[in-house]
């Protein structure tokens, strides 16, 4: 997107339909929270000219960065109502009418939901409450269960036992992507795969109820072909597009769902000094950008899940920004931790509840039981459950 918008904060969380009307809130309108709609590159005609019409509207803006002679960074905010003021005039000016345009797609993606991911197997309703995807690593060097499932029958073993304990998804991954690791080749990566993946996907058609979907980690074009071609029902790509070029192609000719995440670097090179000016609105260009590839290859939009990359190319004071201002987490917090891994449960849970709060959809755990009764609390709480 041209001025990569975004919503950097809002004062309440998403009200349900039954309490909407309840509360006398028209169906199609917004819940009322107030949002701050971040927007960059701003020309500085258009900047002053979207200052003057928020403002006009009952809500307030700023822009920042035109003294210099540059492009301006501009902040507006109000609620739903100022919002539909906004947009009805400046959508009909010709210079603030893609701007106009590009809040008008953030806002109403924002207050869309719930939503459905449909996968090979059935669909996936996002919003309703917290689903969990528990972690399948067949890797000899993964930094918390390398080595321990590399035989299918225990990697069989564990699958179900995640599916006992709640798990929504399960991701199998062949190629660690701790920070330091190294690639494998694709050989060795569909050696550890596909083996698993064949076993594990019998294995779960054979439950009598609620099967998790099994959802395959990997960077690699082949992987995913074999990986749709055995049973997989989700590609997680932890290289956002970024490692393979037919990757993107790949994914659209399966057919499959894609979570695309945030990374700086490679998982080599990732945590040698990252550093970012403007972290959230750096994320999301890239993850913008990666998802327009995606869609340009044949990806339907409504098959793409974003994941922010924590602890991917990223310091420890980035990871709980993150999760200061998080919208989708599949990931925990790692860096800077000093206990090892095994010890790290408490604090995988609270990120786990604060990534919750923030408004994620899908978590990716290693600890599935714990991460379910964690989930289920915060779905109380926060997805008005009963």
């Amino acid at each position: 997107m041209p001025f990569n918008a975004l919503i950097v904060s809002s004062d309440s969380f998403p009200v349900r339909a039954d309490e909407r009307r309840r509360l006398g809130i028209p169906a199609r309108r917004t819940d009322g929270a107030v949002r701050a709609v971040r927007l960059e590159g701003v020309p500085p005609k258009t900047a002053r000219a979207l200052v003057e019409i928020m403002g006009g509207a009952g809500g307030c803006a700023q822009a920042a960065g035109m003294r210099r002679g540059g492009r301006a960074v501009v902040i507006l905010q109000g609620d739903g109502v100022h919002y539909h003021a906004f947009l009805e005039k400046a959508s009909r000016r010709e210079s603030t009418r893609a701007a106009a345009l590009e809040m008008r797609d953030v806002l109403m993606r924002a207050s869309t939901w719930p939503r459905v991911l449909a996968l090979a197997r059935g669909r996936l309703p996002l919003g309703q409450r917290t689903l969990i995807m528990g972690i399948l690593n067949v890797t000899p060097d993964s930094f918390s269960d390398g080595g321990q499932y590399l035989d299918p029958s225990r990697a069989v073993d564990r699958a179900l036992q995640m599916a006992r304990q709640g798990a929504d998804l399960i991701d199998i991954g062949g190629e660690s992507t701790r920070p330091g690791s190294k690639p494998v080749s694709l050989k060795e990566e569909l050696r550890r795969v596909m083996p698993v993946l064949e076993a594990v996907v019998e294995a779960v058609r054979a439950l009598p109820d609620r099967r998790p979907f099994l959802s395959v980690d990997t960077r690699k074009a082949e992987v995913v072909r074999r990986a749709a071609a055995a049973g997989a029902d989700l590609i997680n790509d932890t290289s956002g597009l970024t490692h393979d070029p037919a990757m993107a192609a790949a994914v659209a000719e399966s057919g499959l769902p894609l979570v695309l995440q945030h990374i700086r670097g490679t998982p080599g090179t990732m945590q040698k000094h990252p550093r970012y000016t403007h972290l959230m609105p750096e994320i999301a260009a890239f993850l913008r950008v990666q998802m327009e590839k995606a869609v340009r290859a044949g990806v339907r939009e409504d098959k793409i899940v974003i994941d922010p990359g924590i602890g991917f190319g990223k310091r420890r004071r980035d990871n709980l920004a993150i999760l200061r201002n998080l919208e989708v987490l599949v990931s925990f917090l790692k860096e800077g931790h000093p206990l090892p891994p095994a010890d790290r449960l408490e604090a995988s849970l609270a990120a786990e509840a604060l990534a919750i709060a923030g408004g994620a959809d899908i978590i990716r755990v290693h600890d599935v039981r714990e991460a379910v009764r964690v989930a289920s609390l915060c779905d109380a709480v926060l997805r008005n459950h009963d």
